[in-house]
């Protein structure tokens, strides 16, 4: 492992981390479940999949604000 590639690989940790830890699950992730799991289904572009899980955590498509807490 070269130093960029050491460098690259904690940032890609350091920003998967941080989204998880505001409510926003990996996209990449969440292909790759998709594609094993419900191959004749259609997947989600990266903005719907965000605005999904956004709508999710704060409850917004709901009719609320439901905040963080």
């Amino acid at each position: 492992m070269t130093e960029t590639t050491g460098i690259r690989f904690v940032c890609e940790m350091v920003t998967k981390t941080a989204r998880l830890m505001v409510g926003v699950p990996d996209y990449d992730t969440y292909v790759a479940h998709r594609q094993l799991n419900h191959p004749d289904q259609p997947i989600m572009n990266y903005t719907e999949f965000f605005r999904e899980r956004q709508e999710a955590r704060y409850a917004v498509g709901k009719g609320r604000f439901r905040g963080c807490c």
